[in-house]
């Protein structure tokens, strides 16, 4: 909260949150403050149902943060302040005419709607985003009518004017694409915050062994790397001498963000494909002269996404990556665990499977929120509670042409 106008500053703590496991949740008219707060979310399970109603509670939940409403662009904490009044004395909002007929109109207005609707503010009314941006104008305008009627004196005799204004008619609308959404609140909140373009990609990047962007800071310049990442900007551009096309573009993956120039000869080969939200594999060399991480281009290719969740090359159904836990095992052990999982999003299903006091097995599918890519790195992490090791890491999708290593075979501990 010390960092809300300072987004770039804010992006680094949400990834180092998310990085230890901690759930960034998005921002929401009627459960976030004006600043970041605490929130306690459901986590996978809790191993043991007769444990004390304070312990339980504590085993079940883990501390999530909520996005501030004061950190998004283009509404202003102070109308954000007076939302959060309005709540507090009239309850939970429970439409876009509510909230709307609850401020006044100087406040409520159409800046200020459009970036709450695009970031995802409204989404608790299970309305697509679309529809509602579509809706504002027509509630914008019903709710200057209620405002004055209420000013001239003309209240319903049934309650308040804003209890019941006119909901507006529902419009038939294109839907935003994933993509469209993260592209908004990537403008809006600095960062993705309900997904990441590369969600999608997490195995492929896995399988491509690939260098993290944050990790080419310890390289020398000049030296050779491949990343990858979602192109987030480009800016196509002349060289002053002969007039040749080339581009600068930004590439970011989930640790940091690259800087590439992709010179005239490689330009020509991908202009078409180098546009926001493409992801892409990128072979180049460093250029460490400036305090800015820069690079030049070599090869670049979009990536495409692999097969559906849960299901390998072959189409069959993927084993879960399954850990063991002992009777003794205690809530820091499941956190340390957590923390680890998370740090490894992808498509790997993982099964807990947990050891009684009286020697019976309990079997907990850990959910689609910790799915994992599995890597060499994850597996050594997770050697002191793995089970079973996912020898289908060897087939999961890779570059075409690029061979498949072997992986050998990782011990089964306790058998």
């Amino acid at each position: 909260s010390n960092e809300i106008n300072n987004t770039e500053k804010i992006s680094v703590l949400v990834a180092e949150c998310k990085r230890m496991g901690i759930t960034i949740l998005p921002p929401d008219v009627n459960r976030s403050g004006l600043k970041f707060v605490p929130e306690t979310v459901s986590t996978v399970a809790s191993r043991n149902e007769s444990e004390e109603h304070d312990d339980k509670a504590e085993g079940r939940g883990y501390n999530a943060i909520r996005f501030g409403l004061a950190a998004i662009k283009n509404v202003g904490e102070g109308a954000m302040e007076l939302a959060i009044r309005a709540r507090e004395r009239g309850g939970e909002f429970k439409s876009l005419e509510d909230f709307c007929s609850r401020l006044d109109s100087r406040i409520a207005n159409r800046k200020m709607l459009e970036s709450l609707v695009k970031c995802g503010a409204f989404d608790f009314l299970q309305r697509e985003r679309a529809e509602l941006f579509a809706c504002i104008d027509e509630v914008l305008a019903s709710s200057a009518v209620a405002q004055r009627d209420r000013i001239a004196g003309q209240v319903s005799l049934f309650g308040d004017g804003h209890e019941n204004m006119a909901r507006a008619r529902k419009r038939t609308v294109t839907p935003w694409s994933d993509r469209e959404k993260m592209s908004l609140e990537k403008e809006l909140l600095g960062f993705y915050v309900t997904g990441h373009p590369l969600d999608a990609y997490a195995d492929v990047i896995a399988a491509g062994k690939y260098q993290s962007i944050a990790s080419l800071s310890e390289l020398s310049d000049r030296a050779s790397f491949r990343v990858a990442g979602a192109i987030t900007q480009v800016d196509k551009k002349f060289t002053k001498k002969e007039g040749k096309a080339f581009a600068v573009l930004w590439l970011e993956d989930l640790t940091g963000t690259l800087e590439l120039v992709v010179w005239n000869e490689l330009y020509v080969e991908c202009a078409e494909k180098l546009v926001p939200g493409n992801v892409a594999g990128v072979c180049g060399k460093l250029d460490l002269r400036d305090e800015s991480l820069r690079a030049t281009a070599e090869k670049l290719r979009i990536l495409s996404t692999e097969m559906p969740r849960g299901k390998n090359v072959n189409g069959s159904e993927t084993p879960p990556l399954c850990l063991r836990f002992s009777a003794n095992a205690d809530r820091d052990e499941l956190r340390e665990v957590q923390a680890v999982l998370a740090s490894s999003p992808g498509r790997r299903p993982v099964q807990l499977i947990f050891e009684t006091a009286e020697g019976e097995t309990l079997r907990v599918d850990a959910g689609a929120a910790f799915q994992v890519a599995v890597t060499a790195e994850l597996e050594q992490q997770l050697q002191r509670w793995l089970i079973m090791a996912v020898q289908e890491r060897a087939t999961e999708p890779q570059e075409p042409g690029a061979e498949k290593e072997k992986e050998p075979e990782a011990a089964v501990p306790g058998v």
